[in-house]
Formats: C-alpha cells, sequence, structure tokens
C-alpha cells in the first residue's frame, strides 16, 4: 500500500491495524480524531431515544419502591444479640410479619459489634399491633441489654410520618428548579445558547435515566436518594461543559475557512477530552463505590447505600450522555443553521476540486491527502492544524494561541536604534568622527 493510501484510510481501520502507532489506545490517549462518534449520531439518538422510552415507561406503569419516610409507617428496633447469639434480620422480619398481620417491607442490620441493631419497617402499626410486635420478638429471641442480660425494654419502636418525606422532595424540586435556571444563564453567558440547550437535554436524560433505573431494579427511593440525585448533576453539567470547551476552541473562526466542518472540529474536540472524562469518571467513582462497600457492606448502614447506588448510576449515566449525546445534539442544532450548511458545503467542493485537479495530474491514485482528511492520522493532523492556523492568520482570523501572537507582536512594535554604531572598527574605516590610526 502506497503512503497516500496510508494517509488516506479510515480512522476504524487504521485504528484497527495493530501497529503499535495506529493502536486503539494510543489513539485514545491521543485524541487525534479516531473515533468517529458525531458522524453516528443518528444511532445514538435512536439509543437514547429507546432508553428514554423504556424508562419512562416505567415510571408510568411499575412506579417508585418508596421507602418509609415518603409512605409513612412503624419502625421497629432491637439489639442484633440474644440470648441465644446473632440475630437474624431475616428472621426478626418473620416474627414481626406474624405478630402484626403485616408484611415488614424492609429488615436491615445496622452499624456494627456491641452496638450493631435491627431494624424492621413495616407500614402503620396501631398500640395493640406494636405490644403484640414486641412481645414476639422478646419471647423468641431474648434480646441483650447493655449490662448483658436479656430485658424487652431494649424493643423500640417510632413513627414515622409521610409529610417529612414529602417536605423533603419539595425543597429539592425546588433546588432543582433554581439550579437549572441559574446554570442555563450562565451557559448562554459563556459558550451560546445552542450549547446551553444541548447541555440541558444532556442532563434531562441523565435525570429520566436514574429514576428509570431505580423503577426497573426496584431499589428503595429514601431521602438520602432525592439528596444523592442532587449532587450527581453538578458531575454530569461539569464533563459536558469541559467538552464544550474545547468545541468552541477547535470552532473559533470556521466559517472563513474550508478545511473542516463544524461536525469534524467537533468530532476532533470530542476525542481530545475523551480520554480526560473516562479518567475523571474512573477517579470520581472509585469513592462511590468505597462509600457503598463501607456503608453497606462494613456497617450496615441503609442511608450510605442508597446515597452511593443513585450517585453511582447517575455518575454512569452522566459520563455516557456527556461523550454521545451532548455534543451530538449541538453539532445537530448547529448544522440547521444556514451558514454552517453552507461551509460544509464550500468544504465540500473543495476537496472535490482538488481530489479531480489531482486526478487530472495523473496522480496514482488520484487522491491527495490534504483533501480527504483523515483525523486518526497524527502526522496529517499535526500539518493541518499548521495550514489552518497559516490560513487563519492571512484572513485576518483571531489566531488559537493568542499568547504567542501577542508576544510576536510586542516584538515587531521593539524601538530600535538609529544611526550606525561607533566603534574602533568603524572609526578605522574613515568614518568622519573617527582618528585614522597611523602607521
Amino acid at each position: 500500500m502506497s503512503e497516500d493510501d496510508t494517509k488516506t484510510t479510515s480512522a476504524a481501520e487504521t485504528a484497527g491495524s495493530g501497529g503499535e502507532k495506529t493502536s486503539v489506545f494510543q489513539r485514545l490517549y491521543t485524541g487525534t480524531g479516531a473515533f468517529d462518534i458525531v458522524g453516528h449520531r443518528k444511532r445514538w439518538f435512536v439509543a437514547f431515544g429507546l432508553l428514554i422510552l423504556v424508562c419512562i415507561g416505567s415510571l408510568g406503569v411499575k412506579g417508585f419502591n418508596l421507602g418509609i419516610e415518603f409512605e409513612g409507617g412503624t419502625q421497629i428496633q432491637l439489639p442484633a444479640r440474644g440470648a441465644a447469639g446473632p440475630i437474624d434480620e431475616d428472621e426478626a422480619s418473620d416474627v414481626v410479619s406474624e405478630a402484626s398481620g403485616v408484611a415488614a417491607s424492609e429488615a436491615q442490620v445496622v452499624g456494627v459489634g456491641r452496638s450493631a441493631t435491627i431494624q424492621v419497617r413495616t407500614s402503620t402499626l396501631d398500640s395493640g399491633q406494636v405490644v403484640d410486635v414486641k412481645r414476639a420478638l422478646f419471647d423468641e429471641f431474648q434480646p441483650l441489654a447493655a449490662n448483658g442480660q436479656p430485658s424487652g425494654s431494649v424493643i423500640s419502636d417510632s413513627a414515622v410520618s409521610a409529610s417529612w418525606g414529602g417536605e423533603i422532595s419539595q425543597q429539592a424540586l425546588v433546588a432543582l428548579a433554581v439550579f437549572l435556571v441559574l446554570v442555563t444563564v450562565f451557559l448562554i453567558i459563556y459558550f451560546e445558547k445552542w450549547m446551553a440547550v444541548a447541555a440541558m437535554l444532556a442532563l434531562l436524560h441523565d435525570v429520566v435515566v436514574t429514576a428509570g433505573v431505580y423503577s426497573l431494579v426496584g431499589f428503595e427511593v429514601t431521602p438520602a436518594t432525592v439528596i444523592g440525585l442532587l449532587t450527581i448533576l453538578g458531575f454530569s453539567l461539569y464533563d459536558t461543559v469541559v467538552v464544550f470547551d474545547k468545541v468552541k476552541e477547535n470552532t473559533r473562526g470556521l466559517l472563513n475557512l474550508t478545511r473542516r466542518t463544524y461536525a469534524e472540529a467537533a468530532n476532533l474536540a470530542l476525542n481530545q477530552t475523551l480520554m480526560r472524562s473516562i479518567n475523571t469518571s474512573v477517579i470520581a467513582l472509585l469513592p462511590v463505590l468505597g462509600l457503598m462497600v463501607i456503608g453497606y457492606i462494613l456497617l450496615g448502614t441503609g442511608t450510605l447505600q442508597d446515597l452511593a447506588l443513585v450517585q453511582l448510576t447517575g455518575m454512569l449515566a452522566g459520563v455516557v450522555s456527556s461523550v454521545l449525546l451532548a455534543t451530538p445534539l449541538l453539532v445537530t442544532f448547529k448544522m440547521r443553521e444556514p451558514k454552517y450548511r453552507e461551509q460544509a458545503e464550500r468544504v465540500a467542493e473543495r476537496r472535490e476540486e482538488r481530489a479531480r485537479a489531482a486526478q487530472a495530474e495523473g496522480e496514482a491514485d488520484g487522491v491527495d491527502p490534504d483533501d480527504y482528511f483523515d483525523p486518526g492520522d497524527d502526522a496529517q493532523l499535526e500539518s493541518e492544524l499548521r495550514k489552518e492556523k497559516a490560513v487563519a492568520a492571512a484572513a485576518s482570523v483571531p489566531a488559537r494561541n493568542q499568547k504567542a501572537r501577542d508576544r510576536n507582536r510586542g516584538r515587531d512594535q521593539r524601538p530600535r536604534r538609529s544611526g550606525t554604531p561607533t566603534g574602533k572598527s568603524t572609526a578605522g574605516k574613515g568614518s568622519p568622527t573617527g582618528k585614522r590610526k597611523r602607521s
């Protein structure tokens, strides 16, 4: 295969050739545009559309598995150790269900060691049912008090009102609305309206998918879940803003150029930040996994489990949407504008003209690598960026490296000395002010 053929090979074929220079991992780290994410945006739209439909359908049909804080109920608590040894939470749940005639909704161990307790939650019980449940638990397990003797006083009960969970949900919705309004205003000021719209749609996707996963799997929704849902919004938006900032940098002055379309420039920006998005997500998920392991497996705390679970689900949805949804949406919105469609047509016309000219000159393959730009080729990408900067400077377009241009401008404006410098060599050559050296 000739050198020109190698340069015009597609990014996918180049990445899969197996060579060290063209390996997938190297192109992932260097961000040369080997992955055509924007070019396949219709596939992503179909996939995300189906996912959202499934989540919305589950929310409408199945709904949420609301915790006791939202529905109200009674919570029975007793030590996790009895006269016969450790008490199993499932056995305690069965005893509560038999004594009260109401199925227990949840039973879990909270804490470790001597301070470990068992919490059993049911729907609201009257005073007679609570007395029967306490008596049945004491007769079955003989829970130990702090002095090591069985005691019925260590079995406690508490009533949870559904209004408390409703108040938390209302405050969370208010906080969410204020957050979305402020973020939208910021994105419009810092970027532009289409970037703000794309970021908000990606953020809405994260919320719907996270809620849909909870509905599909049947995870219990608690106030900790609502709080965790608010925390993932900032993470998802942060990753999207980083990608959009690179898109803004790559597309500066693009309408005056004919070497790359807006979709190609946006895809290059996405590839340049792809490895960063992956690294950020992995590092961010490690403490969440630690929170889940320590909070649930070691401490047995349901609140930490709920908080870690919603963050894990939301972060995964956020990184996927920031890579595969936000930027493709932005490109779709931008290409609806006539000026960007006309610029893309000029790029295509220029490449066709150069290809015909190269074929007319009798080149071996009839393809000029300067016209058929392969973002997966490192050498061609570097040459392309140099040419683009040169064309931008000739067209009076602001250069990408503003600091370097300012240094060059300052160097050109330095005052120069006038006249001829004086010295022995000049005086010896007969300058008017110098003296001739005697022989």
